[in-house]
């Protein structure tokens, strides 16, 4: 089928969310990936983080087939071994005691927002049930998470907002102590801001926020959906900041390329969900409970995010040698292999013309391109995307 087939079924069938695309893949290996006419890319966007080992990594590939040879689905109704092991594993490698599975970050942070506002009800307050979050973060967009995530952008057209949800500063911890009430239930963050553009948290900050959360007995929540499971150099970007939340989302990354979230929690917040208060019919799925591991296996038994530390140090240095020789580069700014660059113009259209020239990347928040490679990409792959920034910055 031509691109030009696959845009017209596009067109005629799908609902109009994410507007006019340049291309139509096929295929992919590794870091790269082939339209529908045989065109190669170089992927620094890899599904935004999704594939962190790129694509159809052997040990993923062999994983998926294997299990689903053997089970595909069968519901929490029943014990999986795929996604016992799968929650062994992430709570013997964080400072989690109990894991619940879904489908996607929202779904992830839909189940953090419930049980937070459960465990505050019961055992702090009945009174405890707002949310307290931050201007420029994303938290997903089903009806609660879209209230939770502070940008206009995303809330428009679907007013009025779910109640319960306060927007402090980023970085602002008085911001935070000036909203932080008796209602109270629990401060949601970023470690990492993501869809605004990779903006890292001041270690002071998440500290402060720690503090404050203990003092004022708020549950305190990390979204690391976007930025966790090696993204930034450390298995958890929380283990940068020597901070620990009660509750952590998890998700892209997570499914090795299949679609699944995680919630991890400490054992008194996790007991507030008891049998029936929460659930799902397709979380922890085994096909996808086997794809997550064989990525954890790379990630916590192969060091993988020691891989993305040296990786990241690599881009940024070549980001960084861009900027001195394009003034339209004004910064580089992220953690990690989770770097973006911001322009002294919009980047929609140069985002345009990198996909042109063989580079997928992201445009966001208007003046900003984010690069979201492979945790192990090739430093002659590195190579090659920065030659390609260089041709096309002016």
């Amino acid at each position: 089928m031509k691109s030009e087939e696959v845009v017209a079924l596009n067109d005629k069938f799908l609902m109009n969310t994410f507007g006019q695309r340049q291309i139509a893949l096929k295929r992919g290996q590794g870091t790269r990936v082939w339209d529908q006419e045989g065109r190669s890319y170089l992927d620094f966007l890899t599904g935004i983080s999704v594939n962190a080992l790129g694509h159809c990594h052997p040990k993923i590939v062999e994983a998926i087939r294997r299990q689903a040879g053997e089970l595909i689905h069968c519901t929490n109704l029943y014990y999986v071994e795929p996604t016992m092991k799968l929650a062994k594993v992430l709570v013997e490698h964080s400072f989690a005691d109990r894991a619940f599975f879904s489908n996607s970050g929202a779904e992830a942070n839909e189940a953090a927002l419930k049980l937070a506002r459960k465990y505050a009800k019961e055992n702090v307050d009945p009174k405890r049930t707002d949310f307290l979050t931050f201007k420029n973060s994303f938290h997903g967009r089903t009806f609660a998470t879209v209230a939770a995530t502070g940008q206009e952008k995303y809330q428009h057209g679907f007013e009025p907002m779910m109640p319960g949800f306060s927007y402090a500063e980023y970085n602002d911890l008085a911001s935070v102590q000036a909203l932080a009430n008796e209602t109270t239930a629990a401060i949601m963050v970023e470690p990492v801001q993501g869809e605004s553009g990779f903006f890292p948290a001041a270690p002071e900050f998440l500290a402060g926020l720690r503090r404050l959360c203990d003092e004022k007995k708020i549950v305190l929540v990390f979204d690391e959906v976007q930025c966790g499971l090696g993204r930034t150099g450390r298995n958890f970007a929380y283990e940068h900041y020597g901070v620990e939340p009660d509750i952590m989302t998890l998700a892209k990354s997570l499914g090795g390329g299949l679609p699944m979230g995680a919630t991890l929690a400490r054992e008194h917040i996790a007991a507030a969900f008891t049998p029936g208060t929460h659930g799902g019919t397709m979380g922890g799925n085994p096909v996808i409970a086997a794809a997550a591991l064989a990525f954890c296996e790379e990630l916590f038994e192969h060091g993988l995010a020691e891989t993305a530390r040296r990786n990241g140090e690599l881009w940024r240095a070549k980001l960084e040698a861009l900027r001195k020789r394009h003034a339209c580069i004004q910064e580089v700014r992220g953690l990690g292999l989770m770097l973006a660059i911001r322009l002294d113009r919009p980047s929609a259209d140069l985002v345009k013309t990198l996909e042109r020239q063989g580079l997928l990347a992201s445009a966001v928040a208007g003046d900003s391109i984010r690069f979201h490679p492979p945790l192990n990409v090739l430093e002659s792959e590195l190579d090659e995307a920065a030659e390609i920034l260089d041709q096309v910055l002016p």
